[in-house]
């Protein structure tokens, strides 16, 4: 069978160059691998799903998320493992390297015509550079004297539960 696979990219990159086409050692691997993987999903098939459980679980959890009363409890662990309650919080934390915007943008080149397009990072609306990833979660918290919201910035690994934990 992989005689077959190799004789059949073989054939197409020969069938490239009889056309005035080079291909680069990249193309031609891209090549071989695409036609393995084909080969793989007609021995192999898609699984048998049937159910979408997990589908179902996710469209639930994001249902969950949307609710804009959901009231929750947001917890950092210590050292030796145990929950200390921060605060009462609604939702669940925000990793600190969210984005409100998408954080590139498609741009022509210095020299588009010989160069294409490219991707440059994009500012956020408050015309800050978000990072792509950083430790830290954003909550935003009950203050217990007024009941108002407040946005808290833990760098702590945080827990929130929409119930309280033991």
């Amino acid at each position: 069978m992989n005689k077959i696979l190799l004789a059949t990219a073989f054939v197409m990159a020969l069938g490239m160059t009889a056309c005035g086409e080079n291909p680069t050692s990249d193309q031609q691997q891209h090549q071989a691998q695409e036609q393995i993987s084909k080969q793989g999903n007609m021995v192999v098939g898609m699984p048998a799903i049937i159910n979408f459980t997990e589908k179902k679980l996710m469209k639930m959890i994001l249902e969950k998320r949307d609710d804009p009363k959901l009231v929750t409890y947001t917890y950092i662990t210590d050292l030796n493992g145990n929950l200390h309650l921060r605060c009462r919080s609604i939702g669940y934390g925000l990793p600190y390297g969210t984005q409100y915007t998408n954080p590139q943008r498609v741009t022509g080149g210095f020299d588009a015509p010989s160069t294409g397009n490219v991707t440059i990072p994009q500012a956020d609306p408050n015309g800050l550079f978000s990072p792509a990833s950083a430790e830290g979660t954003w909550v935003l918290c009950k203050d217990p004297k007024s009941e108002n919201l407040e946005p808290v910035y833990f760098e702590d690994r945080v827990t929130v539960s929409p119930f309280e934990l033991q």
